[in-house]
Order: C-alpha cells, then structure tokens, then sequence
C-alpha cells in the first residue's frame, strides 16, 4: 500500500504534472519575453497613478469621485492584459488567415464614425459613442489590421521560398490595403493617427526588404501631399492653429498656444525630482488642459521630476528593446513585418505625445502609449503586446 496521500482523491501527480508542464523550458510561459512584458506593466502602473493625480480634483467630469478615472483606468489595464493573453493563445500564424475579416470589421467601424454614430471630441469626429460613459476609437484597432494585413500580403511569397523580396506588385497591393483606411481617418479629420499610419507603412516596407526606390518615393509623396494639403486648405482651423502655434509659440500663449506653454511651465517646474505625487500646482490647478489622456506626461514632470519622466521614457525603451530582438530573431518574414510595424508604432507615438509636452512636435491628439486614459488605446496597445509575445514563443526552440 503507498505511504504517499494526495488530497481531493489522489490527484496529487496530476497537478505535479501540470505544473511541470507549466514551467518547462519549452512552455510558453517560460519563453515569454518578461522583459518586455514587466516593463509594459510598469507603464500601465505608472499611468495608474498620474491619471489618478490628473483627474482626483475634476470634479467637473469625475462624476464626484476622486477615484472614477482610477478604476476605470485599471478596469481597462486589466481588460489589455487578458486581450494579450488571448492574443498569446491565438496566435499571430492562425490570425494570420482571419486578416481579411479582422481588416474589414476595423474599416467599417472606421466608416461609421462619419455617421450619425460618430462623435466630436475636441475637433475630432474619431469616436464611436454608445452612452452611458462607453466610447470606442476605431483608428487604435486600425493600426493593428493594417500592420496583420500589410505583413500577410508582402511575407506571403517570401515566406514560401518563391521570393527573396517582395515584388513591385505585391508592395501596390500592400500600399493599397494601407490606403483605403488612412484615407478614411483624414476624413474625420485625425491627422495625429493619419500621421502613426504613415510611420507604421514605412516601418514596415522597411523591414520586408522591399525596394528602397518605394519608401523614397512614399516619403517625398508624403511631404507633397503634406503641402498639397495645406494650400487647398483641407485642414480644420484648430489643425491650422496648432501648426502655427508649434512654429511660433508666442504667436498666441492664451488660445492655439496654451496647452504647450502650460505643458513647458509643468515639466520644468518639477525640477530633478518633482514636486511629488499628487503636490503638482499646475496640476492640481488644472492649467494643463487634458492632462489625464495627450498631455499625461506633464504630470510625470511635474510630480515626479525629471527622474520620473526618465524612467518612463526608459520603460518604453525596454519594450523597444525587446521588440527589435523580436523581429531580429524570428525565422519568418511575416513574423518580422509584424514586430517592425508594432515598433514603428509605439517608437513614434511616443516620441510624438512626449514632444509635443516639450514643444518639439507640434499637438496632434495622440495618447502615450500604456500610460494615458483611454479604453481604445490600452486595449489596441496590449495586443500588439500579444502580438510580439505570440511571435518570441512560437518560434522554433532552440537546441
């Protein structure tokens, strides 16, 4: 008779077993990249706390709650986390054939904001209201099916030993694809995301080893199209006032030019070390208009100093980082284009939300990946999380 007891009827070995299985050099757990992942985390954590300073004493739209912005912030951090996961356990190569529907479903959604559905926030139709306090921005979720779809359709041949380059044809029909939905966000108007898809179309030519002759010409067409843009006067007025006000910022301190003064007189009021959490006077004054979701980095400076916002910007770097080993280690084109268009994404975006608290980029509305207020954002943010995780496990492990 065996000495050994197992409780709940001997299924003692059987979770040993999994647990071994769990924690096996080849599981995925162990070949997720924690680096990266930890580092996101932090993000998430960070922009936790510098929403909860930026909307504490906004009683104007906290509904009376201190912790209102808070909750809902960690709800949707929580909701990214599990989107990863799933993302993880689908995989990039089985969501590889389900690219046409997802890329669809992202445009539709995109047509519908010009519809009676779509809804104005700060000069931007770019949101999907369906009440009570639930909003959905469909250009977050674009960036991802336009990078799925760009990637399936340039590895396509190359990863099936046709080709060692994508062709000419191939990269018409890719710039094509790419077309279709940044054409549809100029019309609402967000020149901000229009801008990050543009970057991610580079990004991503760049990586497929396409012909360099393409991403000359799609940059010197994009400067023409910029020009073009401006003399037919296709902007909206609180475009025109933001890209006057970033070349001159004395042009107008108290209209087109606030937002960036208040952002310069927070950040370099933090000094080295910061005023402290939740001691920010700009910040507890409300100078810094929309400081919970573009401007979020300005409470980072303020309350938490210079050191403060070094580290966020060195979080962001680790993600990075690990993202670049990503797309240099993997073994398939269209693992690569994936991990490219995600790095292209998150480099800029930050740059640009960072820059413009600076004054070196001008205010295009776009949220600071992980760390700003917004359901959309986080959720599109960790699933290319998902996406460059699903790339390191599934690749072949080696000897």
């Amino acid at each position: 008779m065996s000495t050994h007891s197992y409780p709940l009827g001997g299924y003692g070995p059987q979770r040993r077993t999994a647990w071994q299985r769990l924690m096996a050099r080849d599981s995925v757990l162990w070949r997720m990249d924690w680096p990266m992942l930890l580092a996101g985390v932090a993000l998430s954590c960070f922009g936790s706390l510098l929403v909860w300073s930026a909307t504490r004493n906004r009683t104007d739209i906290n509904q009376g709650d201190p912790q209102h912005f808070l909750w809902r912030h960690l709800i949707s951090f929580l909701i990214g986390l599990l989107l990863m996961a799933a993302t993880v356990w689908l995989g990039h190569r089985r969501l590889r054939g389900a690219v046409p529907v997802l890329y669809g479903l992202t445009v539709v959604l995109a047509l519908l904001v010009l519809t009676p559905l779509g809804a104005t926030i700060n000069g931007q139709r770019a949101w999907l209201d369906f009440g009570g306090g639930l909003s959905l921005q469909p250009a977050e979720f674009i960036k991802i099916s336009v990078i799925l779809g760009m990637a399936m359709l340039l590895a396509a041949r190359v990863d099936a030993g046709d080709r060692k380059h994508p062709d000419h044809r191939t990269v018409l029909q890719a710039l094509g694809m790419a077309a279709a939905p940044i054409a549809v966000i100029m019309l609402m108007p967000d020149l901000g995301s229009a801008m990050v898809l543009v970057v991610i179309v580079l990004g991503v030519l760049l990586a497929s080893g396409a012909s360099n002759r393409w991403v000359i010409g799609l940059v010197l067409t994009g400067a023409g199209g910029a020009v073009l843009v401006w003399m037919m006067g296709l902007l909206d007025e609180y475009q025109i006032n933001r890209f006057a006000a970033f070349a001159n910022p004395a042009l107008d301190p108290a209209g087109a030019g606030y937002n960036t003064n208040q952002a310069r007189i927070a950040i370099g009021s933090g000094g080295l070390f910061g005023k402290g959490l939740f001691e920010g006077t700009q910040t507890t004054g409300q100078f810094v208009p929309e400081q919970q979701t573009d401007f979020i980095f300005t409470v980072a400076g303020e309350e938490l100093g210079f050191l403060g916002g070094g580290a966020i910007i060195a979080l962001m770097g680790v993600v990075l980082w690990r993202a670049c080993r990503i797309a240099r280690d993997t073994t398939e084109l269209y693992g690569t284009v994936v991990a490219a268009g995600v790095i292209a994404w998150f480099a800029f975006q930050t740059f640009e939300n960072i820059g413009m608290t600076l004054g070196i980029m001008p205010v295009a509305g776009l949220p600071l990946p992980f760390v700003s207020y917004g359901g959309t954002s986080m959720f599109a943010v960790w699933i290319a999380i998902g996406l460059l995780q699903s790339i390191k496990v599934q690749r072949p492990v080696s000897a």
